[in-house]
């Protein structure tokens, strides 16, 4: 029974031990709430799920210590429960992250994202007046668009012909200069002139605007090129919670067989002595 109950110990170690990436991933998604994506209600139910994670083994750890027969059926429970959750979450992350990638143009080696390419949860909370006032207020004091940089090449600032084969991010490219539908004249990064008339029949073109407080702030390609951003930071996650969500569901089956053997273990124990003490020879009283 012993060597079983530090299994259990073991199990429990190993699945606190588990929570640490997923507490790690929301922590992240955070960091990148606060800098570049601004959405910063999406971590949180991940952080609740790692730290309940923590939690709930911890209680397992000291179950299994004592021979707690109730805090490990807690435990047990519990996890079935967190585990269902992150289930939940990856189900989730995956469906309002399916649609939507950014395009490719000609000449240029970064994307252009249309809103348009996106629909169902996640889109309609981006665009919605509530929450895009919120979002591109943030991305605005995150200065991601004075990020880019004037760059100097040979002694000159950079030409047109270089500055199309950077790799903007999606929210560089959405939100920081016009659709190239739009035929504007590059000047910099964040400035384009006008070229006498617009080829593109995109609204974009008309939001555009090289004041550096407004920019394409309010264009619906910066609205895509958030959920673009969104859709790169959630699939990078997602791919380590479902790496954690198969360790868990192994230790999970491990305890639940560890908690049944202990259980026979304590039901057989005082069977166990008294056909011992059956067993013995009975003295004679002389």
């Amino acid at each position: 029974m012993r060597s079983s109950n530090h299994l259990v110990g073991f199990l429990n170690f190993a699945t606190f031990m588990a929570s640490v990436p997923i507490l790690g991933g929301g922590i992240w998604l955070g960091s990148r709430a606060d800098n570049t994506d601004c959405m910063k209600f999406l971590q949180w139910p991940l952080i609740t799920i790692g730290v309940s994670i923590m939690v709930v083994s911890l209680a397992g750890f000291v179950g299994s210590c004592y021979r707690n027969t109730f805090l490990m059926y807690v435990y047990l429970w519990a996890m079935f429960f967190v585990i269902s959750a992150l289930v939940g979450f990856i189900i989730f992350a995956y469906a309002v992250t399916d649609k939507g990638s950014g395009q490719p143009v000609m000449n240029r080696v970064y994307l252009e994202y249309d809103l348009r390419d996106y629909s169902g949860w996640l889109e309609e909370r981006v665009a919605s007046g509530s929450y895009w006032s919120k979002i591109s207020a943030c991305i605005r004091d995150s200065h991601v668009c004075r990020k880019m940089g004037r760059r100097i090449v040979a002694g000159a600032p950079e030409p047109a012909e270089t500055f199309y084969l950077r790799k903007l991010t999606p929210i560089q490219s959405g939100c920081c200069k016009p659709p190239t539908s739009c035929g504007f004249a590059y000047i910099n990064e964040t400035y384009w002139g006008y070229t006498g008339g617009l080829t593109g029949s995109d609204q974009d073109c008309l939001k555009w605007n090289n004041d550096q407080r407004q920019l394409c702030y309010g264009c619906d390609s910066c609205k895509a090129g958030v959920l673009a951003s969104l859709k790169r930071s959630w699939r990078k996650v997602s791919v380590i919670n479902v790496v954690i969500l198969v360790i868990l569901v192994l230790l999970y089956v491990v305890g639940c067989m560890a908690f049944r053997h202990n259980k026979r273990l304590d039901n057989d124990e005082p069977i166990g002595e008294s056909r011992m003490e059956k067993a013995r020879p009975t003295r004679m009283p002389f």
